[in-house]
């Protein structure tokens, strides 16, 4: 089973589960601990080969699935009796929370997706296939700090892009390789996300400076009646390390309100 922390506040109290993106852990949701643990009970989880949690023991041509990833968060979720959560992501995490949206509708009351990775634009499909084309004769870091300059490449996205490769560090480069496997699955994965409407409430926080997630976004709330939009000023794709009260605030309450009609608080940019 994954390595989780728990923080709860009482029995009655709505549980927000938290999930990162590849190649991070749990730590990263540091700067939003304090404020979330005020209104709800918090799961923290570590994903497979990430953070504390240990890396299955696979025959050595398996490789993970999406579905495989998805089940090891359910599969928290029953051994504590969780029957249903808000979710929160970032990045990759956000295509695991919608995954977990698909398997076990029931258990979602609403998701908060932070730098969602909704379509893959020319420069991420590029990135892609640098990626495959290398991964076999460059060091895995080398690739991955080549990622997060890329897609985090201002100054002031320093602290995330630190953060992600610091975490990062610590995921053996086996693990890396099945992780970055999962890119073949991306594509039939996302347009098929893109087609269906969950008809669960879900917020977009994205920052504004993240240009290779962003117009997807805009796009697809404009499609999906229960999907929404809110732009975090001065970020890039980690919008919660890098403006976190601001991206705290917006969460905090749409998970409090989770109103099925609130085009007025919540509007989309013009």
């Amino acid at each position: 089973m994954l390595h989780y922390r728990t923080y709860e506040i009482s029995p009655e109290t709505p549980w927000v589960v938290f999930v990162h993106g590849a190649g991070g852990s749990s730590s990263i949701w540091f700067l939003q601990l304090k404020e979330f643990r005020k209104h709800f009970n918090v799961l923290m989880v570590d994903l497979r080969g990430h953070g504390k949690s240990k890396a299955p023991q696979l025959p050595k041509k398996r490789n993970y699935s999406f579905e495989d990833i998805t089940r090891d968060i359910i599969e928290v979720l029953d051994h504590l009796g969780i029957r249903q959560a808000h979710f929160i992501g970032i990045s990759l995490g956000t295509i695991l929370i919608r995954h977990i949206s698909e398997l076990a509708p029931d258990r979602v009351s609403s998701m908060v997706m932070g730098g969602a990775i909704i379509r893959l634009n020319v420069r991420a499909r590029v990135l892609v296939a640098i990626g495959n084309a290398f991964k076999r004769v460059v060091p895995y870091m080398w690739l991955y700090s080549f990622f997060a300059w890329i897609i985090m490449p201002r100054a002031r996205h320093r602290k995330s892009r630190l953060l992600f490769v610091n975490e990062a560090k610590k995921v053996a480069q086996k693990e890396f390789m099945r992780w970055f496997k999962l890119t073949y699955e991306l594509n039939p994965l996302l347009k098929y996300f893109e087609e269906k409407d969950t008809g669960i409430p879900t917020l977009y926080l994205m920052g504004e400076e993240d240009y290779m997630f962003l117009p997807a976004v805009e796009y697809i709330v404009g499609r999906h009646r229960n999907s929404f939009l809110q732009v975090v000023r001065n970020s890039g794709h980690v919008c919660n390390v890098d403006q976190p009260r601001d991206f705290n605030k917006k969460a905090i309450s749409f998970m409090r309100g989770n109103s099925p009609c609130p085009v007025a608080f919540y509007p989309r940019p013009a």
